[in-house]
């Protein structure tokens, strides 16, 4: 499903050049629950921006879908996020103003989809996430669990190919968290890549591979591995 060869991504100013991303190779497979670690600057969010079509590498190859992306303009790169890639936020990232059932239903709105079928696929990816008794609810009425439950309701509804997590429990106690990848894993079972971006050791091991990653490369010394289970 994504394949990245000597992927490089560079950031430039008039006084300051910082390499986030050098010459990274990378393959996840269809199905896989990957989860991605290491310190802060090392790579991570750039590497998931990029895997979400959100930015382009400086340099390298990035295959998403058998399909080279590694050109695309914007408006190439939202063609192929459409309907094939969810997100989800550490901070949940839900518009306020709409209810529960406006913010999930809001990527169907660039499918094309009539009335009935937009309620059908809300009404399902919230019944999924146990979310419909709040169906009504604006994000400032519900708890850090039910916010990003309400979250991933949004980033499952055109039941995409792949889900990038950032940080998905990194707002939430211990108890909510755990919610929160259960839910995940139930979701990655039932078929759908993830790939999670964590701190956390417990929520890695949610995860089918981890991956470390040092100053823009995957770790020596730790490379991918499987997790036991």
């Amino acid at each position: 499903m994504i394949k990245a060869e000597s992927l490089t991504k560079i950031y430039r100013t008039d006084e300051i050049e910082t390499t986030a991303l050098n010459r990274l190779d990378l393959e996840i497979q269809k199905g896989e629950f990957v989860a991605i670690m290491g310190p802060s600057g090392c790579g991570k969010s750039t590497l998931l921006n990029i895997m979400g079509l959100l930015d382009s590498p400086s340099e390298g190859s990035y295959k998403f879908l058998d399909e080279e992306t590694a050109g695309y303009s914007e408006r190439d790169r939202a063609r192929m996020r459409k309907g094939n890639i969810g997100f989800i936020f550490q901070s949940f990232n839900l518009i306020d103003e709409l209810t529960v059932f406006e913010n999930a239903e809001l990527p169907l709105q660039y499918l094309g989809l009539n009335a009935s079928q937009s309620k059908e696929k809300v009404e399902k990816a919230l019944e999924e996430m146990g979310m419909m008794p709040r169906r009504n609810h604006f994000p400032n009425q519900l708890s850090g669990g039910q916010q990003q439950r309400a979250a991933i309701a949004r980033a499952v509804v055109t039941e995409p190919k792949l889900i990038l997590a950032d940080e998905p429990t990194g707002n939430l106690d211990s108890g909510h968290g755990e919610e929160v990848m259960n839910l995940l894993k139930s979701l990655n079972e039932q078929g759908t890549t993830i790939v999670m971006v964590t701190h956390s050791p417990i929520d890695a091991e949610y995860a089918d591979r981890i991956i470390h990653l040092k100053d823009g490369m995957i770790a020596e010394g730790n490379p991918v591995y499987q997790t036991e289970g």
